[in-house]
């Protein structure tokens, strides 16, 4: 299961929207949430906790993987969003208090100053020490790069909220959870110990099967095959 919430609009045609459900066996197990310019922390989780709730519920997963894409964030180079480092960081603390395995990884973000900011403050939240941290940045080489304020923050502009103004966000909210009320729930399944053994002894190799040339040529041969 994948679900994305992101930006909207042209820099990748023909993708993102709704309709895009997956292929194959994996119909219907890839939820986009498209979203407008402008969009605020409290439409943004206005629309990320109730399709969040949703996917845990039907999908029930063992693990999440959370990519934590900062060209949402207000002042980004490159996107029209304008989510604060608060905002961006409460997906990353409402995950937290699931109850599942929460993996972080990186993503998009191209004003470099606020996508470190808030990288910095979501790895405090993983553990749940945000409340530690002091927003006062200390003295570094970097230093001038976080000014004028030198603080651990990312606030909001003043844009308009796109979403909320052609009310766009609620129909978007009703397609994404009506999407994931038609998937079969997933069955209980109990956790099973696998059998661990090298790619080596997996593909068949001995000790006597120890060249390059051969190695290649039996991983092309199973490549091909799965």
């Amino acid at each position: 299961m994948t679900c994305s919430f992101h930006k909207y609009g042209e820099y990748f045609l023909g993708t993102g929207t709704q309709e895009d459900k997956g292929r194959g066996k994996g119909k219907g197990y890839a939820v986009d949430v498209p979203l407008k310019d402008g969009i605020t922390d409290e439409s943004f989780q206005s629309i990320f906790e109730p399709v969040v709730d949703k996917i845990l519920e039907v999908f029930r997963p063992n693990a999440v993987v959370l990519q934590c894409g900062a060209d949402s964030l207000s002042g980004d180079k490159l996107s029209c969003l304008n989510l604060t480092m608060h905002g961006h960081a409460h997906c990353v603390q409402y995950l937290r208090k699931k109850n599942v395995l929460l993996i972080l990884v990186g993503g998009g973000g191209y004003t470099v100053k606020n996508v470190t900011r808030t990288w910095t403050y979501e790895t405090a939240c993983a553990p749940g020490i945000e409340d530690t941290i002091d927003p006062s940045l200390p003295w570094n080489e970097y230093f001038e790069w976080f000014g004028p304020r030198y603080r651990l923050e990312v606030v909001a502009s003043n844009m308009e909220d796109m979403n909320v103004k052609d009310g766009s966000l609620e129909q978007v909210r009703i397609n994404a959870l009506e999407h994931l009320r038609e998937l079969n729930s997933a069955p209980s399944v109990g956790m099973h110990d696998v059998p661990r053994e090298s790619l080596l002894d997996h593909l068949g190799f001995g000790k006597e099967s120890d060249t390059q040339d051969e190695l290649d040529e039996q991983l092309v041969q199973h490549t091909d095959c799965v």
